[in-house]
């Protein structure tokens, strides 16, 4: 019994040790922003960060914070898409229950257009060219054509949709955040194929996808992060994250998959070739950084966060501290 367990004890030693020299990414800086108000996702374009931010939506240079603009009157905003096509960007207003267009080189609002009931995540597929905006309180997408900024369709679903992401070649997925499931619509025929359980995940929340394995990645409420085929919506894996997950990000030229977990930490998790996935590291952030917007180009991460008062009471939402609202970013040492 002792030499087993000795053994045991070295593997775990050695897997710890491989999992510390695999693990290369750390907090490098942090931005500040210097306004109040609760936040939700963030977005990369180019050189800039897209920040939601209460009411607003606050522009700042990727590289070094500085304040680039601002895109105002976006009350509970929740996400931000681009149509580069059209040099426009698009804002899900949750409390307006619109969307705003603006220009992507001046930031000129150009249109507000209205959708289902608390726009929430909001994404461009690029095979039906239209801005698609899941909608938590009436339970359905909107179809934006972004050349017209006109709604054209809009998809009833059977739960709350909480975030979108498209195998760009004809089917969108949705995490229905209430229901423990995942639907795919057929884009072209614009409805639901299928609705598929994810158990034993549970709510939901972050989703990312590899386009060429075909595989999809939900973060749940339950510290999982379901794998799921995408062919067929059978769970291929289950893996530990953080808890508080409320973003999930695929780093397509590493094959890594990032949860953003509102404990403060950031799951690394390896896709290998076999089919099976590996948790590299829990990477350290700051409390409350749960979402998450993944650079492509240059690997790093940028995750919205705020310092907390310390005495909130038990089960409620513990209070911001004011203009302590900040961008940590997350990059390789």
């Amino acid at each position: 019994m002792k030499n087993k367990l000795l053994f045991f004890a070295v593997c775990f030693a050695v897997t710890q040790s491989s999992f510390a020299q695999t693990a290369s990414y750390h907090v490098m800086k942090t931005f500040s922003i210097k306004s109040d108000g609760w936040w939700d996702y963030i977005a990369v374009n180019n050189d800039n960060l897209y920040v939601s931010h209460g009411t607003q939506v606050n522009i700042i240079n990727k590289n070094t914070g500085d304040s680039v603009g601002v895109i105002l009157n976006t009350m509970g905003v929740h996400g931000i898409a681009f149509a580069h096509a059209y040099n426009k960007g698009f804002t899900s207003n949750g409390r307006l229950n619109t969307v705003t267009v603006f220009d992507l080189n001046t930031n000129a609002v150009l249109a507000q257009i209205n959708t289902g009931e608390n726009p929430d995540a909001i994404m461009h597929d690029h095979f039906s060219d239209k801005i698609i905006t899941c909608n938590g309180h009436s339970n359905d997408l909107s179809l934006i054509d972004p050349s017209t900024n006109m709604v054209t369709a809009t998809i009833p679903l059977s739960g709350k949709p909480e975030t979108a992401v498209s195998d760009n070649a004809g089917k969108i997925y949705i995490n229905n955040e209430d229901k423990s499931e995942i639907a795919e619509v057929d884009i072209t025929a614009q409805k639901v194929m299928a609705n598929w359980s994810i158990a034993p995940g549970e709510s939901p929340s972050g989703l990312a996808i590899d386009r060429k394995t075909h595989r999809l990645f939900a973060g749940c409420d339950n510290k999982l992060l379901m794998v799921i085929n995408a062919d067929n919506g059978n769970v291929v894996a289950k893996v530990p994250i953080g808890d508080g997950c409320d973003g999930v990000a695929f780093d397509e030229g590493r094959n890594l998959i990032f949860s953003s977990n509102g404990d403060g930490t950031l799951t690394e998790i390896k896709e290998n070739a076999d089919d099976t996935y590996t948790v590299v590291d829990n990477i350290a952030t700051k409390k409350g950084a749960r979402t998450l917007a993944l650079d492509q180009q240059t690997h790093n991460m940028y995750l919205p966060t705020a310092e907390f008062e310390t005495n909130t009471p038990a089960g409620q939402r513990p209070k911001m501290k004011t203009g302590t609202f900040q961008v940590v970013v997350v990059g390789e040492k």
